[in-house]
């Protein structure tokens, strides 16, 4: 393996999901400014994320409802005057 190929601050660190509370250890060079104690008592930097495979429709099977009819009335409306 080359010297110097991986940054300095690569570490542990969680990644918590916010929309499900799920959170997972891993490695990462990632900045972050917050910690969290886990599970086995020691202390992590912390990433919030939005979405994770746990809570993303394509891995949970269920898809949200997109309003279309907006759209749809809005095309219409512009080219009807055409």
């Amino acid at each position: 393996m080359k010297a110097e190929l991986h940054p300095k601050n690569y570490r542990l660190v969680v990644f918590k999901d916010m929309s499900n509370e799920y959170s997972f250890l891993t490695k990462s060079c990632i900045d972050t400014k917050e910690s969290i104690k886990w599970e086995d008592g020691n202390d992590y930097p912390l990433v919030k994320l939005e979405i994770s495979h746990t809570s993303h429709p394509f891995y949970t099977g269920k898809m949200k409802l997109v309003d279309t009819a907006g759209r749809i009335d809005k095309f219409r409306s512009r080219y009807e005057k055409k």
